[in-house]
């Protein structure tokens, strides 16, 4: 019987990378996205795709009992990959835009990982990969929300693999930094919705820069790997015998995971500055 991955926020980039690849290398992949119509889309491209959005709780329910049915009640690895972010000063960042962005990031990620486990106890085996990032790693301006939930994911993230160290489930955080998707692009809306920028203190900022690099496209950023990267590191997190604690993807995440643990926080705050 093929191994069994249900993979998050499979519409676009990094997660339907991950569709592709897994499938590729003989896995069964249930491919899920928070709308119909990329469901739809990657079922005419032959996966199963249940419709699973960390925001409402009846998904998480009903698309979970879609993948057991599906596979006779087991699941091999879950990748939770599915999130965003709301880009803008924390000091512009309202309560609401902050809870939206925990709500999808962590609270959802949580909820659907402590359903899944229940199962692979009962198997006696399985691997969860959680989608972190370089900026669970340290922090950087304009991005106060996603900084805030992939920190806290890696809290619930290291907890968990101390807890399940005593099972055959291996936890395993990915640490991704630039790669090709469409964050940039999805991340609009948010700004739109939650970021009063023309009444902001930082205003003239925010036209030097944040809005820049959020409308305008230059291009690949410096360092950027195509999805396909994580992919890589992925397959590898579910089949080693013994996975490391954690993987990183792309160089920038190597050099801030060295500096964070040799520089004093003065000198890391430099380099995040001027980077």
């Amino acid at each position: 019987m093929k191994k069994s991955i249900l993979i998050t926020g499979c519409s676009s980039g990094i997660g339907y990378d991950a569709a592709h690849g897994m499938r590729d290398a003989g896995w069964r992949v249930f491919a899920s996205c928070r709308r119909q119509a990329d469901c739809d889309r990657l079922i005419a491209e032959g996966f199963e795709s249940p419709l699973l959005d960390y925001n409402d709780t009846a998904t998480l329910e009903s698309g979970l009992a879609e993948v057991l049915a599906a596979t006779g009640g087991t699941l091999d690895a879950l990748f939770n990959n599915g999130g965003f972010g709301t880009p803008g000063a924390a000091e512009d960042l309202p309560r609401d835009a902050l809870r939206a962005n925990f709500e999808t990031n962590v609270f959802g990620v949580h909820d659907l990982t402590t359903r899944v486990i229940p199962v692979m106890r009962a198997q006696g085996h399985g691997r969860i990969v959680n989608h972190s990032s370089v900026l669970g790693l340290v922090a950087m301006r304009w991005r106060s929300a996603y900084n805030a939930t992939k920190f806290a994911l890696e809290g619930l993230t290291d907890t968990l693999r101390l807890e399940m160290a005593d099972t055959e489930i291996k936890i395993v955080t990915m640490n991704t930094g630039p790669v090709t998707s469409d964050i940039r692009k999805k991340s609009i809306p948010h700004f739109e919705k939650w970021i009063d920028w023309e009444n902001s203190p930082r205003r003239a900022q925010y036209e030097s820069t944040l809005r820049k690099r959020l409308y305008q496209d230059s291009g690949p950023d410096k360092f950027e790997l195509p999805a396909s990267a994580v992919t890589a590191k992925l397959l590898t997190a579910v089949t080693h015998p013994n996975p490391k604690p954690r993987y990183y993807v792309t160089t920038p995440t190597y050099l801030m995971g060295f500096f964070r643990r040799i520089l004093p926080t003065r000198a890391l705050d430099w380099v995040l500055r001027k980077g």
